[in-house]
C-alpha cells in the first residue's frame, strides 16, 4: 500500500478489543473532513504497512492507544519514539518503534513523525472502547481536523 502523501495520518488498533481501537477511530472520524492530499491510513500495526505507508511523507503522525500508567483518557505526544517510557501494552505484537528501526534501516522515514497516544486500560476482546476514551478520540480528531484544514499540505 503506497500512500505516498505529502501528510499522511495513520490510525493503529484492532476493532473489538475495548481502548485498543482508539487510533483506528480518530483516523476514521477524519476521513472525508481533511483536505484530498491529507492521505488517512488505518493499520493494524504491521511495521512494513507503517514503513509503506510513511514512506516519502512530510509528515506522518501515528495514532495509537497506550498503557503507560497516565490517567484513562491522557492524550500524549511525541517525536523521540525511542526514548522515554514504553507505550507498549496495546494487543500488538510488533510496536512502532519496531516500524521506526525498519524504517530507518530502509531509509524510508517521513520528515517528521508524530506520534500520539490515548491513555487505554481496557485491551479484552469484545469489550467496548471506555468514555475517557472515546472522548479523547472525540477531541483530538476535532483538533487535527482544525489544523489539518487551516495548514493544508
Amino acid at each position: 500500500m503506497s500512500t505516498r502523501g505529502d501528510v499522511v495520518v495513520i490510525g493503529l488498533g484492532g476493532d473489538g478489543r475495548g481502548d485498543d481501537a482508539a487510533g483506528l477511530e480518530v483516523v476514521r472520524r477524519l476521513r472525508g473532513s481533511v483536505p484530498p492530499s491529507v492521505v488517512i491510513v488505518e493499520s493494524a500495526a504491521d511495521p512494513a504497512q507503517l514503513v509503506e505507508a510513511w514512506t516519502g511523507a512530510r509528515l506522518a503522525v501515528v495514532i495509537d492507544a497506550v498503557s503507560s500508567g497516565a490517567a484513562l483518557g491522557t492524550v500524549h505526544r511525541r517525536t523521540d519514539v525511542e526514548s522515554g517510557p514504553s507505550w507498549r501494552g496495546s494487543s500488538h505484537s510488533f510496536g512502532l518503534a519496531d516500524a521506526v528501526a525498519l524504517g530507518r534501516a530502509l531509509g524510508r522515514m517521513p520528515a517528521r513523525l508524530v506520534v500520539i497516544g490515548i491513555e487505554g486500560a481496557d485491551f479484552t476482546i469484545g469489550a467496548p472502547i471506555t468514555p475517557p476514551v472515546l472522548s479523547a478520540i472525540d477531541a483530538l480528531a476535532r483538533e487535527l481536523e482544525q489544523r489539518l484544514r487551516q495548514h493544508p499540505p
